[in-house]
């Protein structure tokens, strides 16, 4: 083999590498999808074709990737269904700098999206967990609603990825944040989402740029924090008192603050992260003195290492 043939069968190989999809999540519709299009004998290059078209603004069903053959489209939209991503909007209200859409995916499931566009020239889009929340805060309007389920990971990805926020002329969502209907934490399918949002080739977002808001869901921070130890986390604290904090929000009875706190604090010094401390001011409440004085104790706890930001509301 001549050192030139040796060179271009590198050059061959890395490029096929670059070029190569990470499996998608086991149970996941584009694992559903990867695997018909194995079954149908189509080269792997073909759901490579499928993920690029997500990414594009003007593909929105499967007839409209025409990268695929005319049969393939036509397979994978009668076992599918027509669209691309399992979601479609419904509803939306738009002010200058922000626009709320209502998606809806199979009947009766609907959740909400909000994109933020801010005067320095970059977009936030915040995302949905849950269709409503089970966890009962008294401060929380979707808490009203009651949990009707868990959104997949497909209609997590899909909120991010919907051409509806790149229409005329618009790029994908620079940053993401898990603070929209729903406990992030309660839903094991947010962990699958975080997958193919930092993906590459499927959402390509650095975890950095993505953050999970949270009011405590223990067991499921802790492993947040050693699976995408890079993203940020925003932990809602509202009261440092225990029992008054378990009237807000009735998981303190389950995960106390101080366990969470706990996770955050050992997170803090491993990932040199910052730890963010959201707070709700309720007149009468939760704002006198003594609560300002102790959530500045619960805040030196974080600050040892790396910090810890309160964001008052």
């Amino acid at each position: 083999m001549t050192n030139q043939h040796h060179a271009n069968t590198s050059s061959d190989r890395a490029r096929r590498s670059r070029l190569a999809l990470a499996n998608p999540p086991p149970g996941t519709r584009l694992a559903r999808i990867r695997e018909h299009l194995e079954s149908l004998g189509a080269p792997d290059f073909r759901y490579r074709q499928f993920v690029s078209a997500l990414r594009r603004a003007e593909a929105e069903t499967f007839d409209t990737v025409r990268e695929l053959p005319a049969e393939v489209r036509a397979e994978l939209t009668e076992k599918f269904g027509p669209r691309l991503l399992p979601i479609v909007p419904v509803a939306r209200q738009s002010e200058d700098q922000v626009e709320k859409v209502v998606f809806e995916s199979d009947p009766g499931t609907r959740f909400e999206t909000v994109l933020s566009r801010y005067r320095a020239g970059w977009t936030s889009l915040c995302v949905s967990s849950q269709a409503g929340c089970g966890l009962g805060c008294t401060f929380c309007a979707t808490a009203a609603v009651g949990l009707a389920r868990n959104l997949t990971a497909d209609e997590i990805y899909a909120q991010v990825m919907h051409p509806h926020w790149r229409l005329p002329n618009r790029s994908l969502p620079e940053s993401v944040a898990f603070m929209g209907m729903g406990e992030a934490l309660a839903n094991p399918h947010v962990f699958d989402a975080l997958c193919l949002l930092s993906g590459t080739g499927y959402g390509e977002l650095s975890q950095r740029r993505i953050t999970v808001s949270t009011v405590g869901f223990a067991p499921n921070l802790s492993r947040l924090t050693k699976e995408y130890p890079q993203v940020t986390i925003t932990l809602s604290v509202h009261s440092p008192f225990a029992d008054e904090r378990a009237q807000l929000i009735p998981l303190e009875k389950r995960f106390p603050l101080t366990d969470n706190l706990a996770i955050l604090d050992e997170h803090a010094g491993t990932a040199r992260r910052k730890i963010y401390l959201a707070y709700l001011l309720i007149a009468g409440v939760n704002d006198t003195e003594e609560h300002l004085h102790q959530l500045a104790r619960l805040g030196f706890v974080l600050s040892r290492d790396q910090g810890v930001r309160c964001l008052f509301r």
